[in-house]
């Protein structure tokens, strides 16, 4: 009975410690875009901080865009907007 008791209180002072250092199961996932989180309205160019793709293992295609106050959001990288955005920030500036 003591061995299992030490071995119970060991597992739980490990769930305990995996907890306080933030590490989730699912850490690979949590990049991904699901349904509910996508946003269909064009985000104005001043407002994106940055963006980078969802991971390959993602079942969605998706971009990530940061905006510069903090908030993520989902974006379809097909959306003619998007794909305008990211033309615009790739090509490079000319001064006339």
């Amino acid at each position: 009975m003591k061995v299992f008791s030490l071995a119970l209180l060991t597992l739980l002072l490990a769930a305990l410690w995996i907890g306080c250092q933030g590490i989730s199961f699912r850490s690979a996932y949590s990049k991904c875009c699901y349904k509910e989180m996508f946003i269909r309205q064009k985000i104005p160019a001043f407002l994106i901080r940055s963006y980078q793709k969802t991971p390959s293992h993602c079942s969605r295609k998706a971009m990530q865009v940061e905006l510069l106050k903090g908030k993520k959001f989902c974006v379809d990288p097909e959306e003619g907007w998007f794909q305008q955005y990211q033309q615009q920030q790739e090509s490079p500036s000319r001064s006339t």
